[in-house]
């Protein structure tokens, strides 16, 4: 690294470490000049001229509105039109309107704060509200399959109604069968049918009893357990004495009622055997069981023996006749309560057909409600019981109800007749909140719902209208994008259970019928919002097929500031600010175009207009005034300048100490104060940043190091227009003379990411004065972005670049020779402070636009750039001149210690010379003498391409003369 070290000071105008001997070569203009470090003492004419041919006059710097062509007052504004300034994004809405087509609904791409959404629902609600009306909504139970109640679509205004009715009727229902119930009528016939069947199944008992008496057996019935049996009369005494709870049949005691259990439980098993079989197993049942054996003792025995059994088969044969008649009674008691069914609902028919007549006349035209009121009838006849009683939850009103669920009708959207069509926004677009969700309720640690749990969501609220949703807050929410896009796809609203989906659980629960969907969708979002969902979602496009997009900012006319006006006094009076006189609405205007960086342009952002209006009228409150003026509206642009500028203030704070090394005057090479932004939140501000180019002779075929890029600190853009920067050098110079150096730029006391290729001209600057070795103008401050022509391009954030150097300039006192070198193309875009413009005016500070990289270097360097001579070559006494003969005096300085080396090695004794010296020193001779022939090659051969390219401009200028 020694060498070019040694190199660079030579450059810098030191002498030389070998003497004029050693290298008898002659030297360069370039080593004669002055100390670069001063101003030069006599101005170059072009310098002069391209001086006063790119200042930018005090006119220039800001575009003034007139008040006197304004309002007086914002009370005598004209009237806002809506769509002011977005035709485009309200032709692109009135066609997807029209359109009725799947998957025509909108996304309107625009920056946040531009009022889309302001803008679009005071549209949609002046032509919603001359649209036909969308149906009513409502959920009901399913009386067949109560897991899936039905949605039931009625007119505008309808839904409310059939709640109320229903409502009315299960009041009006309830009253009447409980009077219908309790009344003397229905207990008599009641009665008359209970004496009835208690007559015939008394008559069937005193039949059986008859029979039984024919075989000398008594009917009685046990009174602890009411159990019917036949037993002969001598027991029945002997049962009474020993005191055995046995009744006969003729005992009023027992009624019909008390002896169908008893009956019921007597069907033994003796009723499905024949008697031939029942008399064989009684005989030996009874043998078995008195202990009598195949061999009788005495006649005395055998007849008492045949006697008991005789008695006995008697006595079975009786029981199985009871049997008999206990289902028979069975029977009888299942007609007796079907008659009494029957009479029920008879009863509850009579009750209730006055009561639904009126409904059904109600809701004529409507098929479907009459065949839910029918539904609602035959339900209520068959559990008239179940109504009368109360005391089955299905039949008791519901929590937080009038009504039993079974009955209710769940409205989920009903409108208003002739009321237009609905315009919702909704902004919490969750999978719930979109679609609907069924609720639950815990009772007892038992989970519950019904149909009146069903809540509804935006799309059915929105249905048949216009919905309006954010198109960030609708991604931040699980599965709501793919609900959404289900249903505008389906063109369906179906619940569906968001825990399911999310937990993957069976849980049972209601799955209410889906709903017709016919609703117009507008997301609203930021353009990149919308190239990244085109990219990431496949489907985006075939869902949202119209794109409206909407302008930052318009033209800045006569008519298109009035329309301003008329959109400042809309808000006043919707805010009920005091108003603003015309001074107040012109410095607005003046703010709006600073805010578009365009003085033909009006930034239409309706958040920072909003802001200013609040701020501005809180001013005119403390200062005691009825209405706003100018100086209001600056002191709350102040305020909000001052408010976001804490971060500036620390970067000031750190130039002022001296910390950050900011040189407004003098001369350096390689020095130039470029003008960046700093960006931070909601914090925007311009800085002086010193850029400083280094230059390493020798080394290198014209690399140039970005360290910045190098450390991860710049950005694509950045190292984009260094390359095109370079590109620009190389094409200049290399087909001159070989490009035999590197180079390195870099911001100094920058420790932050960069990004923009605003700083290529100042790279530019930078580069050629240590490549020449001039000094540059630290007066001049300079921004531009810059093509591989070498044309000067616009960039952005001017107005806070010219502000902060001008800040800085101040700040080390003015000298009236400062001043801020632009792109011609930004001076439209100035709207500079009013301090800037009175220094302008008071030629104390300065500001130039140029067109082209020359313009540039003349202004900051005091020299003619790339002017050539006859010969096509450039002047020694331009910049560009400079740079190739430095560029030849490194080579020629290379060559020289090349010589250098080989006199060292020829001094040296034979004696003292090794073989590998003798090689080397062969080899060193024949590669230095080849690099002389080829550079001598060269210059010759350039030389002819140069006097043959003269030639060649002498004889067109001669055939020009000629003409």
């Amino acid at each position: 690294m020694a060498t070019p070290t040694t190199e660079m000071t030579e450059t810098l105008g030191k002498k030389p470490e070998h003497t004029p001997e050693q290298n008898p070569k002659p030297k360069l203009e370039l080593e004669s000049e002055p100390n670069k470090q001063t101003e030069p003492k006599t101005p170059c004419p072009l310098f002069i001229e391209t001086k006063q041919r790119c200042l930018v006059n005090a006119e220039q710097l800001k575009r003034y509105s007139t008040p006197q062509e304004l309002p007086t007052d914002t009370r005598t504004a004209p009237d806002l039109d809506i769509g002011f300034g977005q035709q485009r994004a309200l032709k692109a809405l009135e066609t997807a309107f029209n359109i009725k087509a799947s998957g025509y609904h909108v996304f309107a791409a625009g920056e946040n704060g531009l009022g889309k959404r302001t803008v679009i629902s005071r549209l949609l609600k002046r032509t919603a509200a001359d649209a036909p009306t969308p149906d009513d909504w409502v959920y009901v139970h399913n009386f067949t399959d109560p897991r899936t109640p039905l949605a039931l679509r009625l007119p505008a205004g309808r839904a409310s109604l059939l709640q109320q009715q229903v409502n009315h009727l299960w009041q009006q229902a309830k009253k009447r069968l409980n009077q219908r119930f309790r009344s003397d009528q229905y207990q008599s016939k009641i009665e008359a049918i209970k004496n009835d069947t208690h007559q015939k199944e008394s008559h069937a008992y005193d039949v059986l009893n008859a029979e039984g008496k024919q075989y000398d057996l008594t009917l009685t019935f046990r009174s602890f357990d009411n159990k019917a049996m036949f037993v002969h009369p001598s027991k029945l005494a002997t049962e009474n004495g020993d005191e055995t709870d046995i009744n006969p049949t003729d005992s009023h005691s027992n009624t019909p009622s008390t002896r169908k259990h008893t009956n019921t439980s007597n069907t033994s098993n003796t009723s499905d055997t024949d008697d031939t079989h029942g008399h064989k197993d009684s005989e030996n049942d009874y043998s078995h069981n008195h202990g009598y054996s195949e061999h009788p003792n005495t006649e005395y025995n055998r007849s008492e023996h045949e006697s008991e059994l005789n008695n006995f088969i008697k006595k079975n044969h009786m029981q199985k006749r009871l049997s008999q008649l206990t289902i028979a009674l069975e029977q009888l008691e299942d007609e007796a309560n079907d008659t009494i069914e029957t009479l029920h609902r008879d009863i509850a028919r009579r009750a209730l057909q006055p009561l639904f007549a009126p409904l059904y006349e109600q809701f004529s035209t409507l098929p479907k409600i009459i065949d839910y009121l029918k539904s609602i009838f035959a339900d209520m006849v068959t559990h008239v019981e179940r109504i009368v009683n109360g005391d089955d939850e299905e039949f008791v009103t519901a929590v937080l109800a009038t009504i039993p669920s079974r009955y209710a009708v769940n409205v989920i959207v009903s409108h208003s007749p002739n009321s237009g069509v609905p315009v919702i926004f909704e902004d919490m677009p969750t999978h719930l909140n979109l679609l609907g969700h069924v609720e639950q309720i815990t009772q007892l640690g038992t989970v519950t719902t019904d149909v009146s749990m069903i809540r509804a969501g935006a799309l059915h609220r929105a249905n048949g209208g216009y919905l309006l949703l954010e198109a960030s807050h609708l991604l931040e929410h699980p599965y709501a994008w793919q609900g959404l896009k289900r249903a505008l796809q389906s063109r369906k609203i179906k619940l569906s259970s968001l825990e399911q989906m999310i937990t993957l659980t069976g849980s049972l629960s209601l799955a209410p019928a889906p709903i017709d969907l016919d609703v117009k969708v507008i997301l609203l979002g930021e353009a990149d919002l919308y190239y990244e969902l085109l990219e990431l979602e496949p489907e985006f496009d075939a869902v949202f097929k119209v794109r409206a997009d909407f302008h930052d900012d318009v033209v800045r006319t006569k008519e298109h500031e009035l329309a301003l006006v008329a959109k400042m006094a809309d808000i006043i009076d919707y805010a009920k600010l005091y108003p603003f006189d015309n001074s107040a609405q012109a410095t607005l205007l003046e703010h709006l175009s600073l805010q578009a960086e365009d003085q033909n342009r009006l930034s239409l952002h309706s958040d920072l207009l909003i802001k200013l209006l609040h701020e501005s009228n809180r001013h005119a409150h403390l200062n005691e005034k009825d209405i706003v003026d100018a100086h209001d509206v600056i002191q709350a642009i102040d305020d909000m300048e001052e408010r976001s500028g804490y971060l500036r203030d620390l970067y000031w704070d750190e130039i002022k100490s001296g910390q950050q090394l900011i040189q407004t005057k003098g001369y350096a090479v390689g020095q130039v104060n470029a003008l960046t932004v700093v960006s931070y939140a909601d914090s925007e501000f311009g800085l002086p940043a010193r850029l400083t180019a280094v230059i390493q002779p020798n080394i290198g075929n014209g690399e140039v190091l970005d360290i910045e890029r190098d450390v991860d600190l710049g950005g694509s853009l950045h190292a984009k227009g260094m390359l095109i920067m370079t590109s620009y050098l190389r094409s200049l110079f290399s087909q001159h003379h070989n490009l035999n150096f590197s180079a390195s730029l870099a911001f100094e006391q920058s420790y932050a990411h960069i990004d923009g290729d605003s700083a290529t001209l100042s790279e530019a600057c930078a580069l050629l004065s240590a490549l020449a070795d001039v000094p540059i103008n630290q007066s001049f401050s300079i921004t531009g972005s810059m093509n591989q022509l070498g044309e000067v391009q616009a960039v952005g954030g001017i107005n806070a670049k010219i502000a902060g150097f001008f800040d800085a300039c101040r700040e080390q006192n003015l000298t009236g020779q400062q001043g801020v070198v632009i792109p011609m193309a930004n001076v439209k875009h100035l709207m500079l402070r009013d301090d800037i413009i009175a220094a302008v005016k008071a030629d104390t500070f300065h500001i130039y636009g140029v067109q082209t990289l020359s313009e540039a270097l003349t202004l900051m360097t005091g020299l003619p750039i790339d002017t050539v001579n006859k010969k096509g070559r450039y002047r020694k006494n331009t910049l560009f001149g400079k740079i190739l003969g430095r560029l030849m005096l490194w080579d020629e300085n290379q060559n020289g210690h090349d010589d250098l080396d080989e006199k060292d090695q020829s001094d040296k004794e034979p004696s003292q010379k090794t073989s590998s010296d003798k090689v080397t020193t062969q080899k060193d001779k024949k590669r230095r003498k080849a690099k002389r022939q080829k550079k001598k090659k060269d210059r010759e051969k350039r030389k002819r391409e140069q006097e043959k390219e003269s030639n060649n401009n002498v004889a067109i200028e001669n055939e020009k003369n000629v003409d």
